[in-house]
């Protein structure tokens, strides 16, 4: 398997599961920058021209949550749980986030993070003052969600809480307004304990001397 990505935030959930589980990918990186995703030869295997894509055998599967489901069903694991039930759980919290939390979060990553890094200016404080209101709403229900329960789903780890957690390693660079959420805080210190999450990117190869 071959799994597409960049240091950015929907290639991490698929980066943070492949290296949780131990799945044989071999990771490659696509320069953003150089703007690699858009070449004709990258177009033809994805053209959507993002990441992450993960190519397994003729199966070219983009979309990080479908390809964070298909690692965890490929690895035999409860990442992906095996009743019904938590199943449509576990699609429930991943459409949540997409829909609400990560959508708004993804605004202040967006406009803390991406447009300086692409050189758009500054943060545009009407967007920056909507995102983080927003943001805060959706905070307090996955904080009270989460006030009796170690994870999203059936108290087991899934691919709910990868997809669900996938902001709160750049909250502080984002500019994510998660202070006073203890819930939440409480549940990204569990997943910091995972090394995958921790550190979900392949090394740096190293520079030639």
């Amino acid at each position: 398997m071959k799994l597409y990505y960049a240091e950015t935030m929907n290639p991490r959930k698929a980066c943070a599961v492949a290296k949780y589980l131990g799945s044989p990918v071999e990771f490659i990186r696509v320069d953003l920058a150089k703007g690699e995703h858009r070449s004709p030869a990258f177009l033809e295997q994805n053209p959507n021209g993002k990441v992450p894509l993960l190519v397994d055998g003729d199966l070219h599967l983009w979309e990080s949550t479908a390809i964070m489901a298909h690692l965890a069903v490929k690895a035999g694991s409860d990442l992906w749980p095996s009743d019904a039930a938590s199943q449509v759980e576990v699609l429930r919290w991943l459409s949540w986030d997409i829909a609400h939390f990560s959508r708004h979060g993804s605004s202040l990553y967006f406009e803390h993070m991406i447009k300086p890094w692409v050189g758009l200016g500054e943060p545009n404080p009407a967007a920056v003052e909507e995102a983080t209101g927003f943001f805060k709403r959706f905070a307090a229900i996955l904080d009270a969600h989460l006030a009796t329960r170690d994870y999203l789903v059936g108290n087991k780890l899934s691919i709910a809480d990868f997809g669900t957690g996938v902001l709160l390693p750049w909250a502080k660079e984002a500019r994510l307004p998660v202070e006073g959420f203890a819930n939440i805080e409480r549940w990204h210190e569990r997943l910091l304990a995972l090394p995958g999450w921790r550190d979900p990117f392949p090394a740096p190869l190293p520079v030639a001397a």
